[in-house]
């Protein structure tokens, strides 16, 4: 019987788990203007990428070390919005644009 109830217990737990977020996700704006200007260079970088594995620039190795990059900065940058009711600091943003300047700077030219 205790068993059964301790079953319950962490099920409704995971239940609200899953439910409690969704009022943060309605305040999700992926609009929001830093937001926006990190994931404009992040798909300048990933077209760089693309042209200069096209080109014989970059192996394809190479190519897919790059893209992993970009897409860890890519979840980082959602990782921060989550935090911040949909939107990206001033200080999340030059941390971000750090790393894309690194990553940058690994793409040939």
């Amino acid at each position: 019987m205790l068993k059964h109830f301790a079953t319950k217990a962490v099920i409704a737990a995971t239940g609200l788990a899953v439910i409690l977020p969704a009022p943060a996700m309605a305040n999700w704006r992926s609009s929001h203007p830093r937001r926006v200007e990190v994931n404009r260079r992040l798909r300048n970088l990933d077209h760089r990428i693309g042209e200069e594995r096209r080109e014989g620039d970059l192996t394809k190795a190479q190519a897919q070390t790059l893209r992993r990059d970009d897409r860890s900065i890519r979840q980082e940058e959602r990782d921060m919005a989550r935090l911040d009711k949909g939107h990206i600091t001033r200080s999340d943003k030059r941390a971000l644009n750090q790393q894309e300047n690194v990553l940058s700077g690994q793409i040939p030219k």
